[in-house]
């Protein structure tokens, strides 16, 4: 099998590119994907736990620690130690964390819509059933039994 007539190797390939394309309209920002990505993920009216943001996005609670504080040091965000739990830390976002949201925001809507502008929503609802099985079926240890 080419490595093209692979499943993976095309959700690979189209990732990386989305994520090439993501990266440099968030340089011109001074922040990167994974930021943008996290600041999308933040609710500024109660706060998210930094204990849910990792899950969200995928990632290594290790990563995002550093993530975290890169975007703290940066002043995009800010941490609040829970009234009730104190090892629950919820991070809430500055006003440059805000304006850096809308940024991202805007650049993820710009993006589905010229993909929706070019693709029939009839392909993107078999693309979107293919995603959701093939997560399904990896979560559900399918496919190696893991």
């Amino acid at each position: 099998m080419k490595p093209e007539e692979t499943v993976d190797y095309n959700f690979k390939v189209c990732w990386h590119a989305i994520s090439r394309m993501y990266n440099t309209e968030a340089a011109k920002s001074g922040i990167t994907t994974s930021i943008g990505f996290v600041l999308l993920n933040i609710d500024q009216q109660q706060g998210t736990p930094a204990t849910k943001i990792a899950p969200l996005l995928g990632l290594e609670a290790r990563s995002l620690t550093r993530i975290l504080k890169s975007m703290e040091d940066d002043g995009l965000i800010y941490k609040v130690s829970d009234a009730r739990d104190k090892r629950l830390v919820r991070i809430f976002l500055t006003e440059k964390g805000l304006e850096k949201k809308e940024i991202s925001r805007q650049t993820v809507k710009q993006f589905n819509y010229k993909v929706r502008e070019e693709v029939p929503q009839e392909e993107l609802d078999v693309f979107f059933k293919v995603c959701a099985q093939v997560q399904r079926m990896i979560e559900n240890k399918e496919i190696f039994n893991t």
